[in-house]
């Protein structure tokens, strides 16, 4: 069994990216608009890992970031920012902030999902088909 990931990302094409390549690896997506439908389907839906921007409408990710890790349902549930914030002291601000890692944008896909997978426990990681080598076998 794979984790599912809940992306709260008000972007398209943001979520999109990361939705297409958490799926690629065999994730399941919980996407989110908005701060308020990721609170919601954070309580609702239970998931393994949350990827939260932090300028969102409805919420902030900030505020997503306060309610889930104040609430004894969701706080297990490792939080990362994915954020364009990237001045000297915002990687500090946001761990400060209850988030447990920082990305930031834009996201680097050539190790994107390697770096989320060391938030998640072993057993909940994708299962992924052997490469094949260069002379297909």
């Amino acid at each position: 069994m794979s984790a599912r990931i809940l992306i709260a990302e008000d972007h398209p094409a943001s979520l999109e990216l990361m939705s297409y390549l958490l799926r690629a690896h065999g994730y399941d997506i919980l996407p989110a608009e908005n701060g308020e439908i990721a609170l919601a389907l954070a309580h609702s839906e239970r998931p393994d890992l949350i990827l939260c921007d932090l300028q969102m409408p409805a919420k902030t990710g900030f505020e997503v970031a306060e309610a889930v890790k104040s609430d004894p349902r969701t706080k297990d549930i490792p939080l990362i920012a994915v954020t364009a914030f990237s001045m000297l002291g915002d990687r500090e601000k946001v761990l400060a902030a209850g988030f447990d890692d920082y990305f930031s944008k834009p996201i680097d896909a050539t190790c994107f999902v390697r770096d989320l997978e060391q938030h998640l426990p072993p057993s909940l990681l994708a299962t992924r088909l052997p490469r094949a080598t260069r002379n297909g076998t």
